[in-house]
């Protein structure tokens, strides 16, 4: 496949740590709100699937061939509708070509109705380390609402038999929803950290264009916080996940010590991922140069593609040092504790001194003059940050 002529100056001087992204496209129904790639599931053969995944892992292997990998993603669609063996034998492939790290993190995403007890089991028996679990709300109407075909009794249960499977457990919840006041989410939320979890993702509705809740939201038929209110929802946010131990170290994601998800810290810090699947984007190191990748977004068009060329990639091009600096910037600026200038001057990324200090003078930056870190106020206004500093 032809590679754009990328700007020849090195990312850095050695490589990347290396990550593996699996992209499973189905789920059992797709929720109004999401705009990932995924597809209803229907019969998918797991051998067929497995053969697929095979080939184009070996195809990214002849590309990025030194490892190990320190962490591999399972993400969708619903992961956990995979087969333990599934997952296994994927887990067993990448160890064969790149070898795995002995503490490598395995984190897969699951449905709380596709996730029983025994196949959690199955899925820790397989190899995988952390679950993440897409409860999305602790409350029955809201998740109608959302789509969901789980109830919060089956999330709660769920979550508990994770937290005793795994050696990491996290889960998702959605808030701003239409007409949730600061006192519901302070008290649902106040519920799901009661649950105890080690690490949780926790989002904002967002009205992403072609879904289902983009027409409905246009027609007028709900409406979401404003603005304002939507600042005051993730204050409370912030407030009750610090007191419970759990602060943001990411705009939408909350740990405790050590139990940040390091598949995503370390691509937000510039790491290297193969983004293996249908629609999966990857990030690699050629030859000294940050490359991009994207697959195919259709599984019959992927699994074709990779059946008669190896690889399902649609386009793989070397990042010029534009793109390298917008996407270093944008994020890192992502991490609380956001990035050092001296490792963005190592990647060749520079800033302008003029658009840093008007972002300080604005109260968007904290005053650490060594790193480029967002101020409270700037994580709330991060888009116009942005604009900002790369404009």
């Amino acid at each position: 496949m032809p590679t754009a002529s990328p700007d020849p100056r090195p990312v850095a001087d050695c490589l990347p740590p290396l990550g593996v992204y699996l992209h499973w496209p189905f789920c059992a129904a797709i929720c109004p709100y999401c705009d990932f790639n995924v597809h209803l599931m229907r019969d998918a053969d797991m051998g067929a699937w497995q053969k697929a995944y095979h080939t184009e892992l070996a195809h990214a292997h002849g590309l990025r061939p030194d490892g190990p990998v320190e962490t591999v993603f399972f993400g969708g669609g619903t992961p956990s509708l995979m087969s333990a063996d599934l997952v296994a034998a994927l887990l067993g492939e990448i160890d064969r070509l790149w070898g795995l790290a002995a503490n490598a993190e395995i984190t897969l995403e699951a449905n709380p109705v596709s996730a029983p007890e025994a196949h959690l089991a199955d899925l820790r028996a397989a190899g995988v380390t952390r679950l993440s679990l897409g409860v999305q709300a602790f409350d029955d109407a809201a998740l109608k609402f959302l789509g969901r075909t789980h109830s919060a009794a089956n999330a709660k249960t769920a979550f508990l038999a994770a937290k005793e499977i795994f050696p990491r457990a996290s889960f998702d919840l959605i808030y701003a929803r239409p007409a949730q006041s600061v006192a519901q989410w302070r008290a649902e939320l106040s519920a799901a950290l009661a649950l105890g979890p080690q690490h949780m993702s926790l989002y904002q509705l967002t009205i992403e264009p072609d879904t289902p809740f983009a027409r409905l939201h246009a027609a007028g038929r709900f409406r979401v916080p404003e603005d304002e209110a939507a600042a005051a929802l993730y204050e409370v946010t912030q407030e009750l996940t610090a007191k419970a131990g759990l602060p943001a170290y990411e705009i939408s994601n909350h740990g405790m010590a050590g139990h940040a998800c390091r598949h995503n810290v370390a691509s937000w810090q510039g790491g290297d991922y193969l983004g293996i699947g249908p629609g999966a984007h990857g990030r690699l190191t050629i030859d000294g140069v940050r490359h991009a990748t994207q697959a195919l977004r259709q599984p019959k068009r992927w699994l074709d593609a990779v059946a008669a060329h190896g690889h399902g990639w649609e386009s793989l091009h070397g990042l010029d040092a534009e793109a390298r600096h917008a996407e270093a910037v944008m994020l890192g600026l992502r991490l609380i504790e956001g990035v050092a200038l001296d490792d963005l001057a190592a990647r060749n990324v520079a800033l302008s001194a003029e658009r840093l200090a008007r972002a300080r003078a604005d109260g968007l930056l904290s005053h650490d003059t060594t790193r480029l870190q967002a101020s409270p106020q700037g994580r709330l206004l991060l888009d116009y940050l942005l604009g900002i500093l790369l404009a």
